[in-house]
């Protein structure tokens, strides 16, 4: 079956009982997985860096990317409650690490398994680090060629993490993105090159997108969950609300049973 992440995100917007619910929401409607990140603003942003293109746009307004990220931070002593409550719940908690500091919280809190953002395909360190680790890997590439894949691979095989236990997921990095910059084909791209399962993480608006992957073969989607696209956040746009989510989850189930063995035979109502 298709591994479903539901990504929380940081549409928690820095709130406990928010995040609480979004892992609600998640289980309700079908995700096998819910995915916040966990990062420390001042490791990431100098107050110089200005938000991205579609941050502002969907913010409303402008501020610096460390203001931003501040406010929505998960901080590290709301993890294990979180944790806790995703084991209440029977949904895997997730989190994706965004600096070293945050790779050691979550080894610490033993996580199952490592979802590494687009934007660190290159951070050299960082791969190694989570290579290290010998766990299942997650890896996101938009924005990335092929030679840039190639070489995350080979970072995290070389620090200790089997080939087999890698999904490389395709990936358009824009908030919303545009159906026509989706180019859903890569998947088959990177999988023939490079031998990897493959999956896809979706920004696009709607569930036709990602649906359309599973059947062309993705074993895991990533989609982003909110409790209202209204809410303020940059992120909040390009997400499901928790009706819609359970929709795309019913699609992907429906397309898994219609997908069927391939072999061209009279059916059972035939």
């Amino acid at each position: 079956m298709t591994l479903i992440i539901a990504e929380a995100g940081i549409n928690h917007n820095g709130d406990m009982n928010l995040a609480k619910k979004l892992i609600d929401a998640s289980v309700k409607a079908g995700a096998d997985i819910v995915k916040f990140q966990t990062f420390q603003a001042n490791q990431l942003a100098t107050e110089q860096a200005e938000q991205a293109h579609y941050q502002t746009k969907n913010l409303g307004h402008s501020q610096s990317q460390r203001k931003m990220l501040q406010k929505l931070e998960l901080k590290s002593e709301l993890h294990a409650p979180l944790i806790a409550y995703c084991k209440q719940k029977r949904i895997e908690f997730l989190s994706t690490a965004f600096d070293s500091c945050s790779i050691e919280l979550l080894a610490a809190l033993q996580l199952k398994r490592w979802k590494i953002p687009s934007g660190e395909i290159t951070n050299l360190p960082y791969l190694r680090k989570i290579g290290s680790l010998d766990q299942p890997v997650i890896l996101s590439t938009g924005m990335a060629e092929l030679g840039e894949i190639e070489s995350a691979l080979n970072i995290l095989v070389k620090a200790g993490t089997a080939r087999e236990k890698i999904t490389v997921l395709h990936c358009t990095t824009e908030y919303p993105a545009p159906a026509e910059e989706v180019n859903l084909r890569a998947m088959h791209t990177i999988g023939q090159a490079f031998g990897v399962a493959v999956g896809y993480s979706d920004h696009t608006e709607g569930i036709v997108v990602p649906i359309a992957a599973v059947a062309l073969g993705a074993t895991v989607i990533e989609k982003h969950i909110t409790l209202d696209r209204n809410l303020p956040g940059p992120d909040h746009k390009a997400s499901l609300e928790p009706e819609g989510f359970a929709a795309m989850v019913d699609g992907i189930r429906t397309i898994e049973q219609a997908l069927g063995d391939g072999i061209k035979r009279p059916s059972v109502s035939e």
